[in-house]
């Protein structure tokens, strides 16, 4: 049994990915990242863009932008704009410190910023964190769950999930945060000892997804707690959260 243990590993070989690493990471041709925007091309009468976003992501006045919190990269904008104004590109780096940061005019994009000193000198090196499903569909938690993969090893940068929000230095939130999950959030979030942090992955934690005022949710957990990072997406790549995970510590500039 254990030859055979060892047999098959040296087989498999090293699984993990480097990251971060020179080369940009080889992502599937369907991800959709940072849309890309061009206003020269956007015809201010149109609408049809807006009009197409399931849960009012794109305005067009005074120009086109698009909230990257409600996003669902469903792409039904660009198949709509008959002017090719947008279309998403691979750029995985979405993640955001403020939720401000994530209306997006085409600009630059501002990523998310790292915690003050004191904040990184106690969580940069270890970082605990409770992730709450506050009624999401499971796809944000199945790719948060991946990132504990060999191949994305989040543990050998100093970030694990741990089971009680007691042991924990924080919260991770998926989901819209449904009416029943509300007291059950917030006695999670007093169990953890201060100081703490929140982040917020996925479009249903940020801003209610395609769940958004619908009467059994609250449209996310943004006006609930002080944020520290969002994490945009439906669901969002897991390297997009470890992406914005490093960032948040400090460890990627």
């Amino acid at each position: 049994m254990l030859l055979n243990i060892v047999r098959a590993r040296l087989q498999q070989k090293h699984r993990t990915m480097p990251f971060p690493s020179a080369s940009a990471p080889v992502l599937p041709d369907r991800f959709r990242g940072l849309p890309e925007l061009d206003v020269g091309k956007c015809s201010p009468d149109c609408r049809a863009c807006a009009e197409a976003c399931p849960t009012g992501a794109v305005t067009t006045r005074p120009k086109l932008t698009m909230d990257l919190g409600r996003c669902l990269f469903c792409a039904d904008c660009a198949k709509a704009c008959p002017h090719g104004a947008i279309r998403f590109s691979n750029q995985y780096r979405l993640a955001a410190t403020r939720r401000e940061d994530l209306c997006y005019d085409g600009s630059m994009h501002r990523l998310a910023r790292a915690l003050d000193c004191e904040a990184r000198r106690l969580f940069g090196r270890s970082l605990k964190l409770r992730q709450v499903s506050a009624g999401g569909c499971n796809a944000c938690e199945a790719d948060v769950n991946v990132l504990n993969t060999p191949v994305f090893d989040l543990g050998r940068f100093g970030i694990q999930f741990v089971a009680s929000p007691r042991h924990a230095d924080g919260l991770l939130i998926t989901g819209p945060v449904t009416r029943n999950m509300l007291e059950a959030l917030k006695k999670t979030w007093e169990a953890v000892p201060a100081p703490k942090l929140v982040i917020l992955a996925g479009a249903c934690a940020i801003a209610g997804g395609p769940y958004r005022d619908r009467p059994e949710v609250l449209n996310g957990a943004t006006d609930l707690f002080p944020v520290n990072l969002f994490v945009p997406g439906c669901p969002p790549h897991p390297l997009t959260i470890l992406d914005g995970l490093l960032r948040l510590l400090g460890q990627l500039a």
